[in-house]
């Protein structure tokens, strides 16, 4: 009896097995199965979203009928090493010991990830920064069972990066530290992962996306479109992403009871009573984040939230603030009328593209809208929010989760003794207008 041997030639990082000798058919078969599994690698530097990011892609394909386990260097790293990978020199460059501690992490992590696919998982998402090209080189070395999809994650708000920093600086592992010195610290440390920084693309990486994780936009992408979870994956990289999201209109303003616009003024008895009425309606009801404009009403209409919740993180911001009347604020709509009649003509013509004598339009507003509501949601990471907005910023906003035809934005109906509430995912989308 003859025996004929064959060779079985392991595959290079993100190639095929070949199998010389072998059917066509049966190589296919077991390319196949390879690509029914999948390594996700996050790529990035520090605060910018990466964490937030594996977190949707794991519940995204969970809601598939997939088995996704994610696999953090960090976590990992603060159990086995504690404080002393806190300090900024466990991450300089030419730091051998702290290097060779960091690929030892990497190669549990990895090792981790490799049985949970050979148990049964379906997706393992490495979650670390993975920055440098030699980094990705040794993943790639060490997962050669399964293809590699690397998403980086890119963002450089100067907002949003301090923001997220000093979030960071008030971690635990940061407990023996001021603020102050935290943040010094992590910046050392985000000084040296930028000097070893290697985009997606540049590197050996065969499958990627390069995603924006503010925008939620992909940019460029090599793509991985044999896996059977990749459209699911892109999915989750462009969708909005809203776990719960209460969008408020302030209450009654004096400048309402006359019929003016604009400006900046306090609230009525009723309103606030509207803001007690508002605070009772969401007793029970978990919310992390607080946004409102920088105008007085916003204020005053948040400020019983904030009295029975102290520990609620709240932020200011100007994409919120209302829509400008230019030469027109302060001003009654009936004196509007009845001294700039071609004010009031041009805008019942095109009211979402007009804009005030040296103010702003619906068309002009979105944009800051727009740019308001991703920072929102880049800060709160899957939070509850609530938005106290105004009249036209709310309207805005919710032509940006529903979908509205533009021309129709400046006639959705904002009322001050209602709340909105959204939750928007790939498999989910819940809208309510709610009476307090």
């Amino acid at each position: 009896m003859r025996f004929k041997l064959t060779i079985f030639q392991r595959a290079a990082p993100g190639r095929p097995f070949t199998f010389p000798g072998v059917r066509p058919s049966a190589v296919a078969a077991v390319n196949e199965a390879r690509m029914r599994k999948l390594y996700v690698i996050m790529v990035g530097l520090p605060a910018r979203g990466k964490s937030t990011l594996a977190q949707r892609i794991r519940e995204g394909l969970e809601a598939d009928g997939r088995q996704v386990a994610i696999f953090n260097n960090g976590d990992l790293r603060r159990r086995l090493l504690g404080a002393m990978s806190t300090r900024p020199e466990f991450y300089r460059p030419d730091n051998a010991e702290g290097r060779a501690l960091r690929e030892d992490l990497c190669r549990r992590n990895l090792e981790r990830a490799r049985q949970w696919l050979a148990q049964g998982g379906d997706v393992a998402i490495l979650d670390a920064t993975n920055v440098s090209a030699g980094r990705r080189t040794l993943i790639l070395e060490e997962l050669r069972d399964h293809p590699a999809l690397f998403i980086e994650c890119v963002n450089e708000d100067p907002l949003l990066l301090d923001l997220s920093i000093r979030a960071k600086a008030r971690l635990p592992e940061y407990a023996a530290y001021s603020e102050e010195e935290a943040v010094a610290s992590f910046r050392e440390r985000l000084g040296y992962y930028e000097a070893m920084y290697t985009p997606v693309g540049d590197g050996p990486e065969r499958f990627w996306i390069r995603v924006d994780s503010l925008a939620n936009r992909i940019l460029q992408e090599q793509p991985c479109e044999a896996s059977p979870m990749y459209p699911a994956i892109r999915e989750v990289l462009v969708c909005p992403w809203v776990r719960s999201l209460y969008l408020v209109r302030h209450g009654q303003t004096e400048f309402n009871l006359e019929g003016r616009i604009g400006g900046d003024p306090p609230l009525t008895p009723k309103g606030l009573e509207q803001a007690r009425r508002l605070a009772r309606h969401l007793r029970g009801e978990r919310i992390d984040w607080l946004f409102t404009s920088t105008r007085r009403r916003s204020h005053e209409t948040a400020a019983p939230l904030l009295a029975e919740r102290p520990d609620l993180r709240c932020l200011a911001l100007k994409e919120f603030d209302e829509i400008f009347a230019g030469d027109c604020e302060g001003m009654r709509y009936d004196d509007i009328r009845a001294t700039m009649p071609q004010v009031t003509m041009q805008r019942n013509a095109d009211k979402y593209g007009y804009a005030y004598p040296h103010g702003e339009s619906y068309a002009m507003l979105r944009d800051r809208v727009r740019r308001g509501v991703m920072r929102v949601l880049f800060l709160a990471k899957d939070r509850p929010i609530i938005i106290v907005g105004h009249q036209a910023i709310n309207r805005v906003v919710l032509a940006l989760f529903l979908k509205h035809r533009k021309e129709d934005i400046p006639y959705l109906n904002v009322p001050q003794d209602k709340l909105y509430h959204l939750s928007v995912t790939p498999q989910r989308k819940l809208f309510e207008r709610i009476s307090y």
